[in-house]
């Protein structure tokens, strides 16, 4: 089996080495290259050619961001994965448009990491689940008006929180244990959800929460 080849970006050594260490303990994983700053970061993208690089946004000289931008025209097919301490939503619109093809965040679990990490090395897209939110209402964008504002308000507030989870891409479970509820009364507010808007699987919720403003941050435009 062919070991997805890595390059790590970060101006941490301690960091860089114990993400080493992990990553070439995958089977399927081997750590190729390292950079300490972004220019470095370039030039061993340019002599390696991994398959994915993990990068750092707040290095000295060259920053991540520029980083990005000279990537995406010097080797587009290279899957980036940025590893951030940095938890704002622009910051992840912004590695995105740029190309990246994932966002997570340091404080992450191991186990996610590695999921991440084998995302993008499939060509998929990957934001840490902590702001998947995010992803989205980028492939939802909201409408110019409101649409049917009147079965909005049919809602009550608990089948609204309830269906802004599904949104989120929270389980049955997490749901219940979010709003300290059972299992058996989410699937009764998701039911009544479904009856109260026309809709009938996940997929027709998630969007409908986008397009509604019913996501954190997210507000449906006049």
């Amino acid at each position: 089996m062919a070991k997805t080849r890595i390059l790590l970006a970060d101006d941490h050594m301690v960091l860089r080495s114990g993400l080493k260490l992990m990553l070439n303990a995958q089977a399927d994983m081997e750590v190729v290259g390292e950079a300490g700053e972004g220019q470095e970061t370039l030039v061993q993208a340019d002599r390696l050619r991994p398959d994915v690089l993990l990068l750092d946004l707040s290095m000295p000289g060259v920053d991540g961001l520029q980083v990005l931008e000279t990537l995406a025209a010097g080797h587009p097919s290279l899957k980036v994965l940025v590893l951030t301490m940095h938890d704002d939503e622009e910051y992840v619109k912004r590695v995105l448009s740029l190309g990246a093809s994932g966002y997570i965040l340091k404080r992450a679990a191991d186990v996610e990491l590695l999921a991440a990490i084998r995302t993008v090395a499939q060509g998929r897209t990957y934001v840490d689940q902590a702001l998947s939110g995010i992803l989205v209402r980028q492939a939802f964008p909201q409408p110019q008006s409101k649409q049917n504002q009147a079965q909005v308000e049919s809602l009550s507030e608990r089948e609204r929180e309830v269906l802004k989870r599904v949104a989120m891409g929270y389980t049955n479970r997490q749901i219940a244990e979010s709003l300290v509820i059972s299992i058996k009364t989410v699937e009764s507010h998701k039911a009544h959800v479904k009856d109260k808007l026309g809709l009938k699987g996940r997929s027709e919720l998630v969007r409908y929460a986008v397009q509604h403003g019913l996501l954190p941050g997210g507000a449906a435009r006049e």
